[in-house]
């Protein structure tokens, strides 16, 4: 079954929105550390990117599930207590009266997708700045756990906190230094995982 046509732009303003969205969130994440992530970024990155924190974050991915069901059952539930006033106050009835039950139900419609977009950038942006401010201050109280080794081309070491990465970019402290620093992917040989919390290894 062929998609319509107004679902098929739906989703392509949506994905749109979530690109928005990711650039937003990265922006304001690294804008706390100094960085202006923007001029690191291809247009890959850039395109890739709600997929990416998506895949690498599950619990954003199930947030974002949660925040669409979230909105369609909170106005559903003021579309039932339409007649009551702070009913009419949160979906913006309260100076509009005598509305058909018809017009009702299309106000609500109308009211989904702005009512999540607010409610999805609102969550992108804190947590954005939520992990950027907290990143920033354990570069500063020096609370960092370096548990990444980088092995670099020309046979350097460094044990490294990794702040993050995209196509052709690290971005990193190394130990002993509270300085970012950036190294293009062409200059890491290998990243050893250490100290792997998420596999348990035999004594």
């Amino acid at each position: 079954m062929k998609l319509s046509l107004n679902l098929q732009k739906l989703i392509s303003f949506g994905y749109l929105f979530l690109i928005i969205l990711g650039i937003f969130k990265e922006s304001i994440f690294y804008y706390q550390l100094g960085i202006n992530i923007l001029n690191y970024s291809t247009i890959t990155d850039i395109l890739i990117s709600p997929i990416a924190d998506m895949a690498a974050h599950p619990v954003l991915l199930g947030a974002v599930v949660f925040m669409l069901l979230f909105s369609y059952l909170f106005l559903t539930l003021l579309s039932k207590k339409s007649n009551h006033k702070w009913a009419q106050i949160f979906s913006g009835l309260y100076n509009k009266q005598n509305l058909s039950d018809n017009e009702i139900k299309t106000h609500f419609s109308d009211l989904f997708t702005p009512f999540l977009a607010v409610t999805l950038f609102t969550f992108f942006v804190g947590i954005g700045f939520g992990e950027g401010k907290k990143v920033s201050q354990k570069i500063v109280g020096n609370q960092l756990e370096y548990d990444r080794k980088m092995n670099f081309n020309n046979g350097d070491v460094e044990d490294i906190y990794l702040v993050g990465s995209n196509s052709i970019y690290y971005f990193y402290v190394s130990k002993g230094d509270r300085h970012i620093k950036i190294s293009p992917v062409g200059a890491i040989r290998t990243i050893e995982l250490v100290n792997n919390k998420a596999l348990k290894y035999e004594k």
